[in-house]
């Protein structure tokens, strides 16, 4: 079994689009073979009309309503239901193309030892196609190192083993954003992660109710991610790249709280720069 994970918070517009693009794929309709899957649609309090639309679903679409706690909380509140073996995320704002569980479960069944697999995107922003940036190239196999400056791994676009989450943990419900961060480092600290590079999955942004759009600073979560990693046991170079990368956000931190005259959340970061800096690096920075 295949069990989808469709977190919602008052996207009834786009989660009808989102469903359909699930059972619209060829896998689960191929009249030879048997695949069952579950569709988990995980209601994080919506105030919308998002309840009114499961009567026009299929017995595979199962809705659940939770009172408003977060992202992090509607995906392991569906992991917690989830039967498959296998376990997919889509946000509700983001559809699959027809061939994207086809793809990934033949892949998965070519190499047993895979433990999770994730594809290219289509992105569109308010309405228009948009090209992925230079750094937002994505990579194959053992991709630690790649996955700490921004979060790479696209929920949406990724199939794992349901192993994955006994080994590694589920998703932090003390994070108001960048959960999707936190994941993909520990998952990529523990498991190759192999890319197939063929577009399946449309990422729809520049709606208003987006996370990256409510919260200034993100990388003050991606900062406590990082902190959290240094706790898990990384080798000495996952160590070094990990501190590193935190001296370097603290420092976009530190510039940004000057710029907006926060000085208290400036000095917040501009020690966290001389806690994990090495001693060979002298930091010029200082609030004044």
């Amino acid at each position: 079994m295949v069990s989808i994970v469709i977190p919602t918070y008052n996207r009834a517009s786009y989660l009808a689009e989102a469903v359909q693009s699930v059972l619209d794929q060829t896998y689960f309709q191929k009249p030879s073979q048997q695949h069952e899957f579950e569709i988990l649609i995980i209601d994080d309090g919506s105030t919308d009309k998002t309840g009114r639309l499961l009567a026009s679903w299929p017995k595979q679409v199962k809705y659940y309503f939770q009172e408003h706690s977060g992202v992090s909380r509607a995906r392991n509140h569906g992991l917690e239901l989830a039967r498959g073996d296998f376990i997919a995320f889509l946000d509700s704002d983001d559809l699959w193309l027809k061939d994207k569980i086809g793809v990934q479960m033949s892949f998965m069944k070519a190499f047993p030892e895979a433990k999770v697999c994730y594809t290219e995107e289509i992105w569109i922003k308010k309405g228009v196609w948009a090209n992925p940036k230079k750094k937002h190239k994505k990579y194959s196999g053992w991709i630690f190192d790649k996955v700490l400056p921004l979060c790479l791994i696209s929920l949406s676009s990724a199939l794992f083993r349901r192993e994955v989450f006994d080994i590694i943990g589920m998703f932090d419900e003390s994070l108001p954003a960048c959960e999707d961060y936190d994941f993909g480092l520990r998952l990529a600290q523990k498991f190759p992660v192999y890319l197939i590079s063929k577009p399946l999955i449309i990422k729809r942004g520049g709606h208003p109710n987006q996370l990256s759009r409510k919260y200034w600073g993100m990388d003050r979560f991606r900062i406590e991610a990082l902190e959290k990693m240094l706790r898990l046991g990384l080798s000495p170079e996952q160590e070094r790249l990990v501190r590193q990368e935190i001296v370097r956000k603290a420092r976009i931190l530190v510039g940004g709280f000057l710029k907006r005259n926060k000085k208290t959340e400036a000095e917040k970061y501009l020690f966290l720069i001389k806690k994990y800096k090495f001693p060979e690096f002298q930091d010029k920075m200082e609030v004044k």
